[in-house]
C-alpha cells in the first residue's frame, strides 16, 4: 500500500488594496451534477504564531490555475452543500487516518 502525501499548494489573492493574500489550498472538489469547482482554503500566518483556530474559506472558481476566476458563494443552498461536502471530506480523511485506509 502506498501512503498519499500531502503537497501544500498556495493560492494567492489580492486584497482591497492590492496586497496578496497567502491561502493554502485544503481541498478542491466538482460537482458531478452541475461541473462547478470549489476549492477551501486556510489563511497562511507568516508570523508562525497561528491562532488555535482559523477560519477556512470556500470559493467557486473557473478556469486553471494560470487563469483562475474565483467567485464568493451567496447563496445559502450551495453554501451548505459546500459545508457538508468539508465536513465529509475531513471526517473520511480522520477517519482513514485513526483507523487507517480500506484498500489493505
Amino acid at each position: 500500500m502506498t501512503e498519499q502525501e500531502h503537497v501544500e499548494e498556495y493560492l494567492f489573492i489580492p486584497n482591497d488594496d492590492g496586497t496578496e493574500e497567502k491561502f493554502e489550498i485544503l481541498y478542491e472538489f466538482e460537482r458531478d451534477d452541475t461541473g462547478q469547482k470549489y476549492m477551501l482554503v486556510l489563511p497562511v500566518n507568516e508570523d508562525n504564531n497561528e491562532p488555535e483556530e482559523q477560519e477556512v474559506f470556500a470559493f467557486r472558481y473557473s478556469g486553471d490555475r494560470d487563469n483562475m476566476v474565483i467567485e464568493l458563494i451567496e447563496d445559502d443552498e450551495e453554501w451548505n452543500m459546500v459545508q457538508e461536502t468539508f465536513q465529509t471530506l475531513v471526517s473520511d480523511e480522520f477517519q482513514e487516518e485513526v483507523y487507517g485506509s480500506e484498500d489493505k
